[in-house]
């Protein structure tokens, strides 16, 4: 039996799996020896990023939290790039972090607990349940003791991890259940998306505006001295460097990888290849009324939904054919009209009573109602998919490249350290001559410019700039592979003159006074259309372009104006026959005058309006949390018990510390 809920304590977590780690937001306290518990004032201890409600958040926690945001994000090539990529994921690892445990302390001052039972019931049933409870029978005491500590947890640790993610879930649901949706949101919702507009209007171009400019040489002169301080030191500082470079697609091209290599790679990360439980399901869904603003249900309206769908299944247990059925009735507009087909679905994707009814029913049998927040829901299971864990013969293909990867990429280091020490003693020549390799000597480049054998290369051209003049060669480690360099001269940055910039001047000073003249003649045409009372007289008078729209909705886009949800959307706060005033719409410049309006159908209401309440409810949700959660974070910041370690925050994302432990 699983001992749940053992004697609290703390420890060193791993991963379990990126799963595990991405989904437990507050899972898990790291303890490392050497008193990380001080408090964040005067000097913190090495290793604390933050303290949150008096416990510590890691700079272990942080790294594994943003190399597994990494790894969710692009996938196993992930790893290759980690040292790059560390810098940009520890912010977002890091508030990660706080947000979880900041959500666990407001819960535990609001009494929320985490039993016992929710605790099992989230392991036997929620998204564990594939690695715990293959085909709903426990993998044994031992076997899950084990499944832990090959990644350096505890059972206690894990599922105190567990605890807590069970109480984010319990605030959330307090916090996000507020929002309440009215008949009105929903009506006046759906008639600002699908109202529709047809408007003529009248474009003037400051191109071609542009073209009419012809400014002086002292006009141009005076633009330059006035704007003197914007072109100061806008030559960049440029340097001439030499360098070699060890390419890493030649080694890898070279690297062989054994039999052994692969097993040992593959008996390293088997967490990564398990499948998780699945199944194929179809289903009838007939939708109930959702409660009303006061939280009451109308019985009626549930009555009758219920009613005809329990009709639906009759005619399905009497021989009815499911596809024709789901087509007819489903009000489910993703899988109604595909026969009632979902495809393949795993734990966690459904409402908790659809996905219970759906993984406890064998395969070709149809289910009795069930009711979940939706409606009301006749499931079919077609198919079905057991946890397993790919075998190497399955994966091998894909871990055969990251193998030579890595192999690639220890023989790069080496090579590139080999190089560099030999650099030092004889120069890059002589170094480079050794092993066959042509050094580069550059003109002065700066920092934009592409080099040979390296191109643009960001983190090559930083180690170049932060050198000195005629200091040692360096080495610089690139996902391409290895440079040795050293910089040869240094060219500071400098401030053109006006003869160098002159073409410059030239098109910012047309770009500038076209567009002040663009929004004087645009005004006029407004006021002009306005007091005549017709867009088309005025456009003529001050030579716009006048063009007529079709029926547009909000989100829709319109020529020489682009999308209506700018400052164009004003057109569907008009009437018939209003004109507008000047509309800016990139480099062009409008006036229209709104010919119709189409407003949608109350049949178009009833088809959307589910999805609409729907949208607006999670939408409302959404911003209900944020806005506690940073409500929270801000008054926790303020008394105190959030306190955030800048100093060691700086050191991690610049650099240091950024790969330990990966």
């Amino acid at each position: 039996m699983i001992r749940f809920l053992q004697t609290p304590g703390r420890t060193k977590k791993i991963v379990l799996s990126s799963l595990l780690l991405i989904i437990c937001g507050g899972m898990v306290i790291t303890l490392i020896p050497g008193g990380l518990g001080s408090d964040l004032i005067g000097q913190p201890a090495r290793g604390v990023i933050a303290k949150v409600d008096g416990q510590d958040i890691t700079t272990l926690q942080v790294q594994e939290r943003a190399r597994a945001m990494a790894q969710q994000r692009l996938g196993p090539q992930a790893q290759s790039m980690m040292g790059q990529l560390m810098p940009l994921f520890v912010p977002q690892a890091v508030e990660s972090l706080i947000a979880g445990k900041a959500i666990v302390a407001e819960a535990g001052r609001m009494g929320l607990q985490a039993t016992d039972a929710d605790v099992r019931d989230e392991l036997e049933h929620g998204r564990y349940s594939a690695y715990l409870f293959p085909g709903g029978k426990f993998i044994g005491e031992q076997a899950y003791e084990n499944l832990l500590a090959q990644n350096n947890l505890t059972v206690t640790t894990f599922e105190q991890g567990i605890k807590d993610d069970i109480l984010q879930q319990k605030l959330v649901t307090i916090v996000a259940g507020s929002a309440v949706v009215s008949p009105q949101d929903v009506k006046q919702e759906f008639v600002k998306k699908n109202t529709k507009v047809k408007f003529e209007y009248a474009v003037l171009s400051q191109d071609d505006i542009r073209k009419g400019l012809h400014p002086t040489e002292a006009e141009l002169k005076a633009y330059y001295d006035r704007n003197q301080a914007t072109y100061n030191n806008t030559i960049p500082e440029k340097r001439k460097i030499e360098y070699v470079m060890l390419d890493k697609a030649r080694l890898l091209s070279q690297v062989l990888v054994s039999p052994e290599e692969l097993r040992a790679y593959y008996n390293d990360h088997q967490e990564q290849y398990r499948v998780p439980e699945e199944v194929k399901v179809s289903h009838i869904l007939i939708k109930a009324p959702a409660p009303n603003a006061d939280g009451k249900v109308d019985e009626k309206g549930v009555g009758e939904a219920q009613k005809k769908a329990e009709d639906i299944l009759k005619q399905l247990k009497g021989g009815a054919k499911f596809e024709d059925l789901a087509k007819k009735y489903s009000e489910d507009p993703g899988s109604g009209k595909q026969g009632g087909e979902l495809g393949w679905i795993g734990r966690g994707r459904t409402v908790p009573e659809f996905e219970k009814a759906a993984f406890s029913l064998p395969v070709g049998q149809l289910s009795d109602l069930v009711k979940s927040s939706y409606g009301f829901h006749i499931i079919r299971v077609e198919d079905k998919h057991q946890a397993h864990l790919k075998t190497l013969d399955e994966v091998k293909n894909e871990i055969e490249p990251l193998v030579r990867q890595n192999k690639a990429g220890k023989l790069i280091e080496n090579a590139g350290n080999s190089l560099l020490a030999k650099a030092r003693s004889e120069g890059i020549e002589k170094a480079a001559a050794a092993q066959g390799l042509t050094p580069v000597t550059t003109d002065f480049v700066s920092r934009t410019d592409a080099l040979p054998g390296v191109g643009v290369t960001a983190p090559f051209m930083d180690a170049v700039f932060s050198a000195k003049e005629k200091a040692p060669p360096d080495l610089a480690q690139l996902s391409q592979g290895a440079v040795v360099f050293q910089v040869l001269g240094i060219r500071p940055p400098a401030t053109p003159t006006f003869e160098e910039i002159r073409q410059k001047v030239e098109d910012q000073f047309k770009n500038e006074r076209a567009s002040i003249l663009l929004s004087q003649k645009n005004q006029e045409l407004s006021d002009r259309a306005k007091s005549e009372h017709d867009l088309k007289r005025a456009a003529k008078e001050l030579g716009a372009t006048l063009k007529t729209s079709e029926f547009v909705p909000p989100s829709g886009q319109v020529p020489d104006i682009g999308s209506l949800t700018g400052p164009a959307a004003v057109a569907f706060s008009m009437k018939p026959g209003e004109i507008s005033g000047p509309i800016p719409a990139g480099t062009n410049g409008v006036v229209l005058q709104l010919l119709e309006k189409q407003e949608p159908t109350d049949q178009e209401f009833a088809a959307q309006k589910d999805q609409i309440r729907d949208d607006l409810r999670r939408q409302k949700q959404e911003n209900l949390f944020g806005l506690f959660l940073s409500n929270l974070r801000a008054q926790m910041e303020k008394s105190g018990k959030i306190k955030i370690n800048q100093q060691e925050m700086k050191a991690l994302t610049q650099g240091r510390g950024g790969e330990e432990g990966l």
